[in-house]
């Protein structure tokens, strides 16, 4: 169990909105860039691998291939710099690390389509 001190601490520092993601899904990260005194958003899209952490330590890192090399970046989910984290398409894995995909080229790095869940107790109607 965590110190009662550390917790009070951490509370302060975690976002009051949250962002529904998960390992699989591919997402657009939109983050606040300062340049000098201007600030712009910048975006960086790919496919979620890995959610680690917990609290304020709660970090995604993100994947993605640019010019035939992969880049991966690893983002604090409650960092202030993240404006937004969009979920382009949602994905369906069986783990909970997708540190795989590391090795594999081309078509064999992409990751099925999650399906959209139906409402639970309303019969779908058939295609007529």
């Amino acid at each position: 169990m965590k110190n009662a001190i550390l917790k009070a601490v951490e509370d302060t520092q975690i976002r009051s909105e949250t962002f529904a993601f998960e390992v699989g899904d591919t997402v657009d990260v939109h983050q606040r860039i300062l340049e000098g005194e201007k600030e712009r958003i910048q975006m960086f899209s790919g496919v979620v691998i890995s959610r680690r952490g917990e609290g304020a330590r709660a970090m995604f890192t993100v994947r993605r291939i640019v010019q035939g090399e992969g880049v991966e970046r690893v983002f604090p989910l409650n960092s202030p710099k993240i404006a937004k984290i969009e979920v382009k398409r949602p994905g369906h894995v069986r783990r909970a690390k997708l540190y795989y995909l590391r090795e594999r080229v081309g078509k064999a790095t992409r990751v099925r389509e999650r399906e959209a869940k139906s409402a639970k107790g309303t019969p779908e109607t058939p295609a007529t």
